[in-house]
């Protein structure tokens, strides 16, 4: 008797149809073909002792799995609980029910126990697309699938439980997920952040231009280099934006999370942006992603938020480099044996750094590097790199009276409503245009959306000259110039929007 059970397999961020087909006839052995890999092959030992936990048995006949289409690589334990499905409907020893309505996936414990499987919000959202019913999940993946509406979601403690939801109704009822699970794990936080150890704008003593320059770089999402000496503010300035991000919506907060699914990490809350701040000392493929099944990295677990990378200077010129392709094209694609995969990553760059070996240039009986010391040092951040930074800012030593003063400062409920009212203009103006942001724009759409007059072209003229701007940084420049006009709620990009952008090209020793 042929059975066939409905299961997704994950390539990338998207989900594909996967179905397990299982046949019984006369004869001996267990047979799996469609490509599985070793993980999957290893299945038959648990599903042969989770079925005896649950009070089944594996029948003493020829056995047929077959994971289709063919052509594709099946790898991992998500196919477990549809392979013991598969073997008890087969050999008869309980009826299928409305099993064809479901995606099922879920690794299976010894004892029977369903096992969290990653990728449940892509396995969700293929189920919605593609007209099933639902999802049966096990619990902390269907928390995942949650976010997807309109759509039954299931869950499952173990495998006798999904007997159960698919031949009676009041058992569906009783294990629909929405109203008897949080949407999310307990910790739906970054594990590299708590809300109680993000600064305050307001406890950042001094440094006004450099929280004014963080300020349009965030409404803006454009990327931005913080210069400065040790104990300046630079990484307290960078691990405040994390405060002043505005929520996502709908979409991005899904495809973020789909992200996060494919890579097993507990899911961001819906309101809020991934703050990414890996080691200086991340490997290759912990940051671009990578490894056996090519998992996402650090560029693409900070799509639509923002990648912290402090002592930049510091790392290897080839984890650098590999930034250059996220920050042009905003994804990133991992080439494999049987599958180019594509993981977006467009995500707003803070690069933090000393000026110099030492770390105080400037300071008067503290630095004694030297000049070629100083330009191998900043070496890394300048040429394709360098280009792709919109803000550039220097970040001196705080002064004493600064640091003692009792002066009033923004905070940043204050800063992000102006960060949300600018991005709000950005979103009209740009519907319908696949722009979400001004650090989107392309040279055409500089030329339709920064509207400037005869005075303004001519003293941008004369700033590109005079400054040595590139056509790349012209670009970066009006993009900039874009976003200061939209806090300041002016239509026209004005001169002065344009010297403060332009100031930005060209900051401090770099």
């Amino acid at each position: 008797m042929l059975t066939k059970i409905n299961c997704a397999k994950c390539i990338g961020t998207e989900a594909v149809p996967v179905t397990v087909e299982v046949d019984i006839s006369p004869g001996i052995g267990i047979h799996l073909t469609g490509m599985p890999d070793t993980a999957i092959k290893e299945s038959i030992m648990r599903v042969a002792t989770a079925l005896k936990a649950e009070g089944f048995r594996i029948p003493g006949k020829r056995i047929v799995i077959n994971l289709a289409p063919g052509d594709i690589r099946k790898s991992g334990t998500g196919y477990d609980t549809a392979i013991a499905l598969g073997i008890i409907f087969s050999s008869e020893q309980a009826s299928a029910g409305k099993i064809a309505d479901y995606i099922v996936m879920g690794e299976l414990g010894l004892d029977g126990s369903l096992r969290t499987v990653p990728g449940g919000l892509p396995v969700a959202q293929l189920a919605s697309t593609t007209g099933f019913k639902g999802v049966i999940l096990p619990k902390d993946s269907a928390r995942e699938a949650l976010a997807i509406e309109r759509l039954e979601v299931l869950y499952a403690d173990r495998l006798s439980d999904i007997l159960r939801i698919i031949s009676e109704d009041c058992y569906r009822t009783a294990f629909n997920a929405r109203g008897k699970i949080s949407p999310f794990p307990c910790d739906i936080g970054n594990p590299d952040r708590r809300d109680s150890e993000i600064p305050d704008f307001s406890e950042i003593a001094g440094q006004q231009a450099a929280k004014r320059a963080m300020e349009i770089a965030v409404a803006g999402g454009h990327n931005i280099m913080l210069i400065g000496t040790p104990g300046s503010g630079k990484s307290t300035l960078a691990k405040a934006v994390a405060g002043i991000l505005p929520p996502p919506d709908k979409a991005e907060a899904i495809e973020t999370g789909k992200i996060y699914s494919i890579a097993g990490l507990p899911m961001q809350g819906m309101d809020k942006r991934p703050f990414r701040a890996p080691d200086k000392n991340i490997t290759l493929a912990a940051l671009i992603g990578g490894g056996r099944n090519a998992m996402p990295g650090e560029i693409s677990l900070a799509h639509n938020g923002v990648l912290f990378i402090d002592e930049a200077t510091e790392m290897r010129t080839n984890i650098l480099n590999a930034l250059k392709e996220p920050l042009e094209n905003g994804e990133i694609i991992i080439t494999r044996l049987y599958h180019r995969i594509r993981y977006p990553a467009y995500f707003m760059l803070i690069l933090a750094a000393n000026p110099c070996p030492c770390g105080y240039y400037g300071e008067r009986g503290k630095c004694r590097c030297s000049e070629p010391a100083i330009e191998r040092h900043l070496s890394r951040l300048s040429g394709p790199l360098g280009d792709r930074i919109d803000i550039r800012v220097y970040m001196p030593p705080v002064p004493g009276e600064e640091l003692t003063a009792a002066l009033a400062a923004e905070d940043s409920a204050t800063v992000a409503r102006r960060i949300a009212a600018a991005r709000e203009i950005q979103k009209e103006r740009y519907k319908g245009t696949g722009i979400i942001l001004n650090s989107m724009m392309g040279f055409e759409d500089i030329r339709k959306y920064c509207h400037t007059g005869r005075e303004e072209k001519a003293f941008c003229e004369k700033v590109i000259d005079r400054l040595g701007i590139s056509a790349r940084g012209y670009v970066r420049m009006m993009r900039t110039a874009r976003t200061i006009a939209d806090i300041s709620g002016e239509e026209k990009v004005s001169k002065e929007h344009i010297a403060q952008a332009a100031s930005y090209r060209k900051a401090g020793i770099i």
